[in-house]
């Protein structure tokens, strides 16, 4: 099934679900207008419809503003229709209006679903003058009513909705707003007919103007901008950036979120006063997690080169050396990161935080915000700071620079961190692309927040096109799944499985799975950065470079950048050999144009010739541009060419070698496990039965619960013994701890060393029919590197056997999706 915005839904979605209206026009936002009702917390919408509509956007208010913005500016509320309405039971009721001005009367139980068209934070109203019966309600990210992890106030997002006169509202916690996109309205029986009228979202938004903005010639990217923008504006809080806007237990400002969160948020909004407001609310926090408090530091350097604000770096500064003076302490330590990204290969999480990749991560991130911290110290004067973390910063990655083949072990995570710390020689970038970042599939983090300081090592290495490539697997993979907001994990196999759009995603070993994650949004400051090019050289943009970077395709790029002097706005289109740029009063810009393939350029600047002063490989340098608003004419003695990178995303274990059996049920032998099995909890919990090969140095669960179905039955999905002339069946098996926090998922490291391939194969059994839907992740044991496509486990309540054709030692993951958890009850080795 697939619900988005504009579409319009044909006779029949699916066995469950009938059209019952079609879409309405763009829905737009509406100041509140109702009557005050009891524990509304905010006043209505201040901001006024003022800029031009942007397509790209999913926000609803992209083109509103504020008079005024500030740091202590409370929260306001607009309201949201539905863009489209659906129900189970057409024949259950009849429509007096169409969406967004939903008015149906309801004579017979029935489920009512509503799409307004994006995620957006707020909570779920209607309204009925005759309610009667049982109602209740539920809201959800994706098109299914969520449920979450144990610690929320309400795990399961449906409730009976409180009452308030002829207004129903669903209130699921204290502060009332969740993340929504689609909505429910379920009449679980009707003692007489009921009119539904008036259902809305009322959405809160802090006050926050698009100042930046992005345009290109690939829509897909303009897409990705705004979606990240859009991400961290709806996480904006009354006092700080938010962390995860879907209440699970743990929605609270995370310090090392806010970092690429802020990073995005100079970009768009420019908000600075509320970024120096973060800064500060997050100055002694660290999360317990070792490089949070080094993300702090990067982000006052961020915030420093943005702004200028010297006052506050100098009231911060005492803060960060005790944080730099603690990392460097430690450096060589065995202390634990605790956690540094949900990638299998930085410890998948919390499982293993302190794997190797991840410390030496952490070593390079020390390294880089050492230098970084030293170069604003210089910038504000500090000398005597500047020379002390500048020579402990070099001091720490002199062994590095001189035996760089410490990093052959390594992976994209440490490696990135690395050049990005300038710690691994230039001369040598190469060679460690070609052996480590070629590989297409493995460039691509599960996190889209590692995946942004991937992108900046790219970046540093010259390797944009091949960035754009995993810019679209990442962020443009989610946009692809339905994606209106960023999400905290994601694989661009969510694409290829049998997950459809806006489906409910993979539970992983994050736990339960938030879609809109400002986390994920760094990619909109780096498209500012890299692909428009604009970044400030010097603090407050006394004076910033413009070094875009037309790869993939790309020919033209516009955008605007906020800066505490005014608005740079830059456009280059190299095909028609034009460009414009803003300097504000106060500035002075350096701008590098990119040769695309060619070499002589004709450059005018306001109608006189501008002569190039230096060039590199890709782009040619001219001297400083003054304040002012400038037009440039280029001209390009050849075909401008825009480099690409033809790279595909391959899997080692492809889907077509996995396979389903949904038929064999219980009777297993002579058909699996002619090399070894397992059988789990076979008689009772944790009793497994277990044969295996001499070569398989063994088998380890982690993570996992184990259950015991039953003994002596008779049903054919029960396992038939393994024991010869013994016909009985029991049936036992491993779930993930649903609904602890980070227990949706379980592992099986197979240690299977044969010389030749093998097939593995689990076997499913749903038991007690409780809805089960789970999804299989493999990874190469040694590296952690993904071997296969997410592989779905629907509908296995009848027992299902899913085999894949293995080669060497893996380690299974698998993962809730849908059910009370996921649940495996055999491993079988042909």
């Amino acid at each position: 099934m697939k619900l988005t915005g504009n579409l319009v839904f044909s006779a029949v979605i699916s066995a469950a679900l009938c059209t019952l209206l079609a879409t309405s026009a763009e829905a737009q936002p509406h100041v509140f207008s109702a009557a005050k009702l009891q524990n509304e917390p905010y006043r209505p919408l201040t901001a006024v419809k003022a800029g031009k509509d942007v397509p790209a956007s999913p926000d609803p208010l992209v083109s509103y503003r504020w008079k005024r913005t500030g740091a202590d500016d409370d929260l306001q509320i607009y309201l949201l229709k539905p863009e489209t309405m659906v129900s189970d039971t057409p024949e259950a009721f009849s429509v007096r209006r169409q969406a967004p001005d939903i008015d149906v009367t309801v004579s017979s139980p029935c489920d009512l679903m509503f799409d307004f068209g994006r995620v957006s934070a707020g909570w779920l109203e209607f309204e009925c003058d005759n309610l009667s019966g049982q109602v209740e309600c539920s809201i959800s990210e994706f098109n299914e009513p969520a449920v979450f992890n144990a610690g929320s106030r309400h795990p399961r997002k449906t409730l009976a909705p409180a009452r308030y006169g002829k207004v129903f509202r669903l209130e699921l916690n204290d502060e009332l707003y969740e993340g929504v996109r689609y909505a429910w309205i379920h009449v679980r029986s009707v003692d007489k007919p009921l009119r539904i009228k008036n259902v809305r979202l009322v959405c809160q938004a802090r006050p926050a103007n698009y100042e930046g903005s992005f345009d290109a010639d690939d829509p897909m990217l303009n897409r990705i901008w705004y979606t990240a923008a859009y991400t961290v504006r709806l996480n904006f809080l009354k006092d700080y950036f938010g962390a995860i806007l879907m209440e699970r237990s743990d929605r609270f400002s995370w310090t090392g979120d806010a970092h690429t969160s802020q990073a995005a948020s100079l970009v768009a909004f420019g908000n600075y006063e509320f970024v120096r407001k973060n800064l500060l609310h997050t100055a002694d926090q660290s999360n317990g997690i070792l490089s949070y408090p080094l993300y702090w530091v990067q982000s006052l350097v961020d915030y420093y080169l943005y702004t200028g604000d010297g006052e506050l770096l100098g009231q911060l500064c005492d803060n960060a050396c005790a944080k730099l003076d603690d990392a460097l302490e430690h450096f060589d330590d065995p202390r634990s990161p605790a956690f540094y990204g949900w990638d299998e290969r930085l410890g998948a999480g919390f499982e293993d935080p302190g794997c190797p990749e991840s410390r030496m991560a952490l070593k390079m991130l020390t390294i880089q915000t050492t230098g970084r911290f030293a170069s604003a110290m210089a910038a504000s004067g500090r000398e005597d700071l500047a020379r002390k973390y500048s020579t402990l910063a070099q001091a720490k990655a002199r062994p590095y620079l001189a035996s760089p083949e410490v990093f052959d072990e390594y992976d994209i995570f440490a490696l990135s961190d690395a050049i990005n710390a300038g710690a691994v020689p230039s001369s040598l970038w190469n060679e460690i692309w070609q052996r480590t970042y070629s590989d297409r599939l493995q460039r691509v983090s599960y996190s889209p927040f590692n995946q942004y300081f991937v992108l900046n090592a790219m970046a540093r290495m010259g390797r944009h096109a091949e960035a754009m490539n995993t810019i679209d697997d990442c962020w443009g993979g989610q946009i692809r799944y339905g994606a209106t907001t960023f999400f905290e994990v994601f694989r661009p196999s969510w694409n290829l499985c049998s997950l459809g759009e806006n489906d409910a995603p993979v539970n992983n070993q994050c736990g339960y799975t938030s879609l809109t994650h400002p986390w994920s949004a760094g990619v909109a400051k780096w498209l500012t950065e890299e692909v428009l090019g604009v970044k400030p050289e010097t603090p407050g943009f006394g004076t910033f470079s413009v070094t875009p970077h037309l790869t993939s395709g790309l020919s033209r790029v516009s955008g605007d950048v906020p800066t505490p002097k005014g608005i740079v706005s830059f456009s280059l289109d190299v095909r028609q050999g034009t460009s414009c740029l803003v300097v504000p009063d106060g500035t002075r810009a350096s701008l590098s144009l990119p040769l695309m393939g060619c070499r002589d350029l004709k450059v005018t600047l306001d109608g006189k010739p501008l002569a190039a002063e230096a060039f590199t490989p890709t782009h040619a340098r001219f001297p400083e541009i003054g304040p002012g608003s400038h037009s440039l004419v280029i001209d390009y003695p050849s075909e401008p060419l825009s480099a690409k990178a033809d790279e595909v995303l391959e899997y080692a274990i492809p889907a077509s070698a996995v396979s389903e059996d949904s038929l064999t049920g219980g009777d297993w032998k002579g058909v699996y496990g002619s090399k070894g099995y397992c059988l789990f909890s076979y008689d009772g919990p944790g009793a497994d039965r277990i044969l295996l090969p001499a070569d398989c140095r063994g088998i380890t669960l982690g993570k996992q619960t184990p259950c015991h179905w039953a003994a002596e039955t008779s049903d054919p999905r029960a396992l038939v013994s393994n024991r010869e002339g013994d016909g009985s069946r029991s049936l036992g098996s491993v779930v993930t701890g649903d609904p602890a926090p980070c227990m949706q998922t379980m592992t099986i490291d197979v240690d299977y060393r044969t010389s030749s391939p093998y097939r593995l194969t689990l076997y499913f059994v749903d038991w007690d029919n409780a809805g089960r839907r789970s999804a299989i992740e493999l990874f190469d044991l040694a590296t952690r590197r993904l071997l296969s496509p997410v592989h779905m486990v629907r509908d296995y309540s009848g027992g299902r056997y899913v085999t894949f054709e293995v080669d060497r030692p893996v380690r299974v993951r698998i993962c809730q999706v849908r059910g009370t958890n996921a649940a495996v009850s055999a491993l079988f080795l042909d």
